[in-house]
This record gives structure tokens, C-alpha cells and sequence, in this order.
């Protein structure tokens, strides 16, 4: 009933995903759908292209879509499928079947500015006596199926809890501003708070610090020969792997 489920949902859903989450394995659907339209009836090498693709689809999905056409055609070799490279090839092509691009690096902070830098109030020390005494912030980014989403979050040190983000498409300075408007409204901190950064430019922005001085904070910001404090405020057992920045992901409150 499980393969079944699969296959009347597999348009809504991955089957990648839906055998996890039934706790099947994907080969096994594949196996299930190929033997129903006939597969081993027939010689292997005389497989019809339905069949053949039934398999190119198992082993796409077995590697997580990391596979492109000549890896898929080497590893259905490696299974006992005769098949020409040519035909694997045109196959995929045909449904759109193909490996999934490796991700770029993408720099979130540009400190070749000219923008007045604050002095590093922090100096490492990366254990306040108190709540929201010392604040920490950086920007990530996302990779979607859509383009490049960044993340900035803005870190209680006393708590290492998430006090304020804010997630855009694009890296300007309101995404920044955003976070900390957020942070503000939620925890309406004393005059006096550090809100510690690196020296990108949306942090440096007249904007940003002006809005930083409006809520009675002092900016702080990690020394070009360090490394970004913003990188070390996090306990490496509390990072959840979601960010460059190692800030993590951090519950809500």
C-alpha cells in the first residue's frame, strides 16, 4: 500500500521524500514499478525505454540527484542493464533528469568600503553577565531552486538565542535593518546595548547606524585581522548548520 500511495502522490510530492517519510527505499519503488510494466519479462538488454527509465529514475534518486548522465549509465552497467550511453543520455534529456548543480560561494560581507568602521567593543569576550547586554549579528545565504536567499540574524550572547532575522533576496542594507528592528521590537533592550558585527557595508551604512543610535546601542564591529567575532559567538555544539556565519539556528523566543 505504501508503493501504491507513492505512486498516486508522485507528482505532488518527491518520491525521493515520500519513501523516506514511509520508511521504504526508493530502489524498492522502482523495482516494484518496473517488474508492473513488464521489466522482467523481457532480456534486460531489449529493455523498452520505459523500463530503462523507470531505472535511470531509481538511480537518480538513490544518489540524492548527484549523478549526471554518464555516472547513471556506469552504475546501471555495474546492475547487469545493457544499455548504450547515447540512449541513458537522450533519455534524461528528454524528462529533464539531471544533476543537481553544486553550489557557489557566495560573499555576504564587503568591507572595501569607505564607510566610517566602529571600534571593537566586544574584544572577544563572548560571555555577557546578563540578557541583551551584547548582541550579535551576521548574514548567510540560502541556496533555492529559485536563486539566492540571505538570512540575517541577529544573536542574544547571554542566551545565544535568536532575538530578531530577517530572510530577503537581495543583500542591501534594509535586510540588516530589518533584523534589528525585529530584535528591538521583541525585547526593547536598555541605552547601552553592544551590538556587535564585521565590517560589511550594510553594518556600516548611515542608515543602519543611525537606527543603531536611535535605540540607544553602541556598535561594535571585529577587526580586519581577526577573524569575524560574529564567526566565534556560538559554541560549536550549539550550531545547527544552517549558516556560513556559524550563528546556527537557534530557537525563537
Amino acid at each position: 500500500m505504501k508503493y501504491a500511495f507513492i505512486e498516486r502522490h508522485r507528482h505532488r510530492w518527491p518520491i525521493s521524500l515520500a519513501c523516506e517519510v514511509l520508511g521504504v527505499s526508493p530502489s524498492g519503488y522502482h523495482e516494484r514499478k518496473a517488474r508492473e510494466i513488464g521489466d522482467t519479462s523481457r532480456p534486460r538488454r531489449n529493455m523498452s525505454n520505459d523500463a530503462l527509465l523507470v531505472h535511470i529514475r531509481a538511480v537518480h534518486a538513490e544518489t540524492k540527484g548527484e549523478y549526471g548522465w554518464p555516472r547513471v549509465w556506469k552504475e546501471l552497467l555495474v546492475r547487469g542493464i545493457r544499455v548504450g550511453k547515447q540512449r541513458v543520455q537522450k533519455l534524461m534529456r528528454l524528462h529533464g533528469i539531471k544533476a543537481r548543480s553544486k553550489r557557489k560561494y557566495k560573499a555576504t560581507t564587503d568591507s572595501n568600503h569607505s564607510l566610517p568602521v566602529a571600534q571593537n567593543l566586544l574584544q572577544r569576550d563572548f560571555a555577557p553577565a546578563a540578557p541583551d547586554l551584547v548582541w550579535s549579528s551576521d548574514i548567510t545565504y540560502i541556496a533555492t531552486d529559485e536563486g539566492w536567499l540571505y538570512l540575517s540574524v541577529v544573536i542574544d550572547l547571554f542566551s545565544r538565542q535568536v532575538v530578531g532575522w530577517s530572510m530577503k533576496p537581495h543583500m542591501r542594507t534594509e535586510l540588516v535593518g530589518d533584523a534589528l528592528r525585529m530584535a528591538w521590537f521583541r525585547r526593547h533592550p536598555s541605552p547601552g546595548l553592544i551590538f556587535h558585527s564585521d565590517r560589511g557595508s550594510q553594518y556600516c551604512s548611515h542608515e543602519f547606524q543611525s537606527a543603531l543610535s536611535g535605540y540607544g546601542m553602541r556598535s561594535s564591529m571585529s577587526e580586519r585581522c581577526l577573524r569575524p567575532d560574529t564567526q566565534s559567538t556560538i559554541h560549536p555544539s550549539a550550531a545547527c548548520g544552517l549558516t556560513r556565519a556559524g550563528t546556527g539556528v537557534m530557537p525563537l523566543r
